[in-house]
């Protein structure tokens, strides 16, 4: 009897067998029709006409972007200048961009061939393979999407059969070569005077006398060892490991010690690179440092002409098998003779020698270079998951800049991880390669091998070393095969947690249904700048010198040949660990990889490394703690907290009674609290290391300055809107309790960015200086005196009154808003008699006056937006409907105090939220987008980097999530995707999939930017009516822009750091720049380059002793006035582009649709003149006219009007 299964198993059978047939198989997924993301987003430069039709409108298409700049982004691994061969096989597109035509490749021996399935073959019952792959797909990767995402990735990034076959011709031609480089004759290892000029030997010669001779005899052997042999090669680098065996002729019984190995190393490459250096073959011959470690030079050769990208082979030299010792060269020993290290003429007698771990490290990994080979080559055997695995999890690697530098976890390690779980049946043979990158990362997530290391050595007999043999050496442990070699010798315990951290992380993201993972994971790069919420440079290593004189540390320069980078990093990440203790859940390091130079150049120096930089992961609750309490002082750990902290140590009294030590750090401000860290890095490095405060460059906190108030020189903001949010409550409490409306208050909800901490330059308290005021007639408010400058801007803070609902209301809308303004007048009066409250009440609102703030009151009634809805159809039906009206309602006391509300309550969960939306906030409006994006729209992309801000941490410093910011702009994919902010956690599973589903469903029809919340799931308010599909483009390219330059400067201390440069719009891309006169700018002193003088504006200080006793000028700006009038009189001419916060020019661009010309209408000639085209009389726009209009709108604003372009001419 036939099985009988369900009917959505049969179709997902019959499907993949569809796409099976049609070469369907691996598909464009993913969440960009997976155009691989990858690496870097690739958005090629706008030429000027591009940009024109952007920003004029003319595109067709409202919601749809322009496809290939943005949208578009470059093949992660596959660059066509990289892979002209893949280009012409995959990509089927010129560099033109146009469409080339397809040629399919024949399959190589060993690919299968798609096969053409008969009726009976789709139809058939499921195979158990089917089946399974079915069941795995829904176990373990949440959809088929990620099942098919991985698969295409692996393809992607795996060599071809062509390439492999250029590949492996290289390689015969170089093993040809190496065989016959000529014999030396045998000299002193000193005597390098048999090297001819044009050649450096690789390697620091310090100090420069070692006894042994050296001779060069061909190779005994010549080996590809590593991951080209492996399958697991990826792109983009595609590096071949070549190990050059030394004979035994070459070295001599002594040479493990003072550095004589290592030197015959450098000599023997020296003359290898001398002799290919004259070969036609290679395009170039360079030196560098094997994973950056100065004892261990390697040869790298690279093709000529177009195939120079192809590969990079490196030579490894190494020394026959069973030459040294094991035993000579175990942990404990000593190799490295002090007397000879300080250049002493003979040893201090009875003196212990330390033991030299690394430097026999170093020495022992050459000896097993073939043996991890054979090792990793057993257990991929017949194990395709394995290959996949460890290809997946060096994506990962190289995603998280972890693979590259001193003490990295690469790719040979990350095999030798994998391989070592196989061993231990923590993978099984069957798994695929998704199974087996989830099982590394549980293991290196749960696993701590700075605390318990782990051996691959399958019989550690008591002559080999014990694992706590390593831990007393190393500060990571993971043995290899033979029990010797201790795979993570370089890297340090801050490291290794940034690497646990991280898996950490990963899982967590594998895990979570609602987030695409395999985005999140594979294709997005986390750099340093952008992962860690501080981040500070040592701009010399060379002051690492001085640090381990002060730290005493000879015997870990004389193990590390001298690197005095490499011997003093694990103290001093420690140091700084220690210090920040609980501020900081993680301290790790980057140090930039070890440069190339040609074979005819000095070896770089130690000094050289370039910066050293480092990043701490911040804990919200504790980093900006003032005080660091020690030991009670009459207990023995207080002398070793005084000794740690040195004269920042004192005694204090504290509310339990006790008396401890303590550390107090000077901090006023949110802003100077969230820089703690920075002054404990400082003092502890300049105390315990000898590193002076100049030679730091902290880079935590640089962008805040163009955010800080004016009037607050001391703050950053934070602190003016906490007085605001305290007055409000005040305020709140008042008209809850007010006695004689005829209704009471039911809710009273802010809606002012203010209150939810994002406003840019919040309002600070004011009284106006009569002297610069005139007194409205009959009212006790004031009016702007014309010869005086404009008086200061004071924005009137919006509040929601809702009043109780009752039968009493009216249903109709005329007579609601008759009622609202009745109950204005009555609460002004109120406030007034029982608060003494200076009020001024209006149709639809009533101003308040308190502490220096203007609170706006706006009564609501709960049923109005309702009624605005109400229309009756001409058969006299009454029907709802939504309407302009009704939904601005909505949106002013519905939609906005829930988002204030909300956002108020993220601000208390992560208090860098604020600061980050006023970056982000300053930013697009230092762009002169200060009308195209919403508030609510930017403070809902600052939310979502801290509700989902995988695959990162959330944000603890707002520079960083400022950062991630532009980076969220230009990485999301805005045209297929909804970004969906979890506010309040209120959305689940469930609810993500209906937001998908729906957008998809409805996508033509939405906006191009689209937002969605808990209680507007499906329309997206804030980004309704803007941006534009041309301005969201803008705005992406500029986000492109400024990510770049920023990062730059952050990441170079030697440089200028001049990131303000950033916040400075480009000019020369308006066709019209209005200058306007600095004394009407109300908000000048907001701009980002502050002026030096500006104007007084009429107000005395908040703590003048005046009464105020007559209404300031509220909402006054007259830029905003003059440019409402421009977009109203030019709207259908000319977009106008201004910076609110201090702007001194206005942008003007013309639509090139407004200039097509029109047939001649009387009704039609609003700055426009006649002319004849081809006998017919048509109107075109009078530019010139125009511009005087420009002028004359703005007299006594306006500066000057320059014109940039003669483009209007028809």
């Amino acid at each position: 009897m036939q099985k009988e299964y369900p009917l959505v198993t049969l179709f997902a059978v019959f499907l993949k067998r569809v796409l099976l047939q049609s070469q369907l198989v691996t598909p464009a997924v993913g969440p960009r029709s997976f155009q691989h993301q990858s690496y870097e987003l690739a958005c090629q430069p706008y030429s000027s006409s591009e940009i024109r039709c952007i920003q004029s409108g003319s595109s067709s298409s409202a919601p749809s972007l322009p496809k290939n700049k943005h949208s578009a982004v470059l093949n992660a691994f596959d660059n066509v200048e990289e892979d002209v061969e893949a280009e012409e096989e995959n990509q089927g597109v010129s560099k033109k961009g146009k469409p080339l035509g397809r040629k399919r490749a024949s399959a190589p021996e060993g690919v299968v061939k798609p096969v053409k399935l008969s009726r009976a073959d789709l139809y058939k019952p499921p195979t158990n393979e089917e089946l399974n792959q079915l069941k795995e797909t829904e176990n373990l990767f949440h959809s088929s999407l990620l099942r098919l995402q991985i698969e295409e990735l692996l393809k992607e990034v795996k060599l071809k059969e062509k390439k492999k076959q250029r590949i492996d011709a290289f390689l015969h031609e170089i093993n040809t070569l190496l065989s016959a480089v000529p014999e030396t004759p045998e000299t002193d290892l000193t005597d390098q005077s048999w090297l001819p000029k044009g050649v450096k030997v690789p390697f620091l010669q310090v100090p420069f006398g070692v006894k042994g001779k050296f001779r060069f005899l061909p190779p005994a052997a010549v080996k590809v060892v590593g991951s080209y042999l492996l399958g697991t090669c990826i792109k983009p680098e595609i590096n071949v490991d070549v190990a050059v065996t030394m004979p035994r002729a070459v070295l001599q019984d002594k040479d493990h010690l003072n550095q004589r190995y290592h030197r015959k190393r450098a000599l023997y490459l020296a003359h290898i690179a001398q002799h290919l250096s004259k070969e036609k073959l290679f395009g170039s011959v360079r030196f560098t440092y094997m994973n950056s470690n100065h004892l261990k030079p390697i040869l790298l050769l690279r093709p000529q002409g177009k195939d120079e990208k192809l590969v990079t082979v490196r030579l490894y030299a190494c020394p026959v098998p069973g030459f040294f010792k094991p035993s000579r060269l175990y942990p404990s020993k000593n190799n490295v003779r002090t007397a000879w290290f300080l250049e002493q003429g003979s040893p201090q007698a009875g003196a212990a020698e330390p033991p030299t771990p690394h430097y026999n490290n170093s020495i022992l990994c050459d000896t097993v270079l073939e043996s991890s080979l054979l090792f990793l080559a057993g257990a991929g055997a017949d194990f395709p998951g394995m290959q996949d695995g460890v290809t997946l999890l060096k994506v990962w690697l190289h995603q998280r800049a972890l693979d590259k530098g001193l003490g990295a976890l690469g790719g040979f390690l990350a095999s030798m991880l994998a391989a070592y779980l196989l061993a231990k049946r923590k993978i099984s043979q069957g798994m695929s390669g998704y199974q087996v990158l989830r099982s590394v990362l549980q293991f290196l997530a749960t696993t701590d091998l700075s605390a318990t290391g782990i051996s691959l050595a399958k019989d550690a007999g008591s002559s080999l070393p014990s694992l706590d043999d390593f831990h007393q050496a190393f500060d990571v442990v993971f043995v290899d095969p033979s029990g010797l070699v201790n795979l993570c010798a370089d890297m340090t315990a801050s490291k290794y947690k940034q690497v646990q951290l991280e898996a950490k992380h990963s899982m967590d993201v594998l895990d979570d249904r609602a987030v695409d993972g395999f985005q999140l994971l594979l294709m997005t790069p986390k750099p340093l700048i952008r992962t860690f919420d501080h981040v500070f440079h040592l701009k010399h290593v060379s002051k690492l010198q001085g640090a381990c004189k002060k730290m005493q540390l000879l015997h870990e320069l004389m193990d590390r040949g001298g690197n005095y980078v490499a011997a003093a990093l694990p103290f001093v990440t420690s140091l700084l660990a220690r210090g920040l203790a609980e501020r900081a859940l993680l301290v790790t390091h980057s140090l930039p990889q070890a440069p190339e130079w040609p074979i005819g150049a000095e070896p770089p120096k130690h000094k050289d490394a370039g910066p050293l930089s480092f990043g701490l992961l911040l804990a919200p609750a504790f980093a900006a703690s003032v005080l660091e309490r020690g030991p009670e002082a009459d207990r023995p750990e207080a002398a070793e907290f005084q000794r740690f902290w040195g004269e920042k140590s004192e005694l204090r009294r504290f509310q339990d009674g006790s008396i401890c030590e303590a550390a107090v750090w000077d901090a006023d401000t949110a802003g100077q609290k969230r820089l703690i860290p920075a002054q404990i890095v400082k003092h502890l490095l300049r105390l315990h290391a000898d590193i002076p405060e100049s030679s730091i460059c902290y880079t935590g906190a640089v962008l805040e300055s163009v955010i800080r108030p004016v009037r607050e020189p001391a703050g950053s903001g934070e602190e003016a809107m906490v007085s605001i949010v305290r007055s409000y409550d005040d305020l709140s409490r008042k008209l809850w309790n007010l006695e004689g409306l005829p209704l009471t208050v039911t809710a009273v909800q802010g809606t002012h960015p203010a209150l939810r901490y994002t406003d840019v330059f919040p309002p600070t308290p004011m009284k106006p200086d009569y002297s610069y005021h005139a007194r409205l007639k009959d009212k006790e408010s004031l009016l702007p005196l014309p010869e005086k400058p404009c008086p200061a801007y004071i924005a009137p803070m919006k509040v929601v009154c809702h009043m109780e609902g009752s039968g009493q209301w009216p249903q109709d809308k005329e007579a609601i808003k008759r009622v609202k303004a009745a109950f204005h007048l009555r609460l002004a009066e109120i406030l007034r008699q029982q608060h003494h409250l200076l009020c001024r009440p209006a149709a639809t609102h009533t101003d308040v006056y308190k502490d220096g703030y203007v609170f706006r009151l706006q009564v609501a009634y709960h049923r109005e937006p309702q009624i605005l809805k109400e229309v009756v159809t001409p058969e006299g039906m009454l029907k709802y409907r939504d309407t302009e009206e009704s939904r601005q309602l909505e949106l002013e006391t519905l939609h906005l105090p829930y988002l204030t509300s909300s956002l108020h309550g993220l601000q208390q969960q992560h208090p860098a939220f604020g600061g980050a939306s006023r970056l982000a906030k300053r930013w697009a409006r230092a762009q002169l987008l200060s009308d195209s994006l919403s508030d609510e729209c930017v403070d809902l992309l600052a939310a979502s980097l801290f509700l989902h801000p995988a695959p990162f941490t959330p944000p603890s410093s707002p520079q960083v999530a400022f950062l991630r910011f532009l980076h969220l702009l230009t990485a999301f994919d805005w045209k297929n995707s909804p970004l969906i902010v979890n506010l309040n956690g209120d959305l689940n599973e469930a609810d993500y999939a209906e937001i998908r589903n729906e957008f998809v469903a409805a996508r033509p029809h939405l906006p191009v930017m689209f937002i969605a919340t808990p209680r507007d799931k499906r329309s997206s308010v804030w980004t309704k009516e803007r941006p534009s599909a041309q301005i969201l483009q803008r705005l992406l390219v500029l986000a492109l822009e400024s990510l770049r330059a920023l990062e730059e400067q952050l990441m170079d201390p030697l440089g200028s750091q001049e990131v303000k440069m950033i916040f400075r719009p480009p000019l020369d891309f308006y066709d019209i720049l209005i200058h306007l006169n600095a004394k009407q700018i109300p908000r000048h002193l907001e701009g980002v380059d502050r002026p030096v003088k500006s104007f007084s504006r009429g107000m005395l200080k908040s703590d003048a002793p005046v009464q105020t006793l007559l209404f300031p000028v509220v909402g006054y700006d007259p830029v905003q006035c003059y440019l409402q009038e421009l977009r109203e009189a030019f709207g259908d001419l000319a977009l106008f582009f201004y910076d609110l916060h201090g702007g001194e020019v206005i942008g003007v661009l013309w639509k090139p649709s407004s200039f097509k010309p029109q047939p001649f209408k009387a009704s039609n000639m609003k700055g426009r003149m006649t002319t004849s085209l081809r006998e017919e009389l048509v109107t075109v726009p009078n530019v010139e006219a125009i511009l005087e209009d420009f002028a004359s709108l703005g007299e006594g604003l306006v500066r000057s009007v320059e014109a940039r372009t003669e483009k209007w001419t028809v």
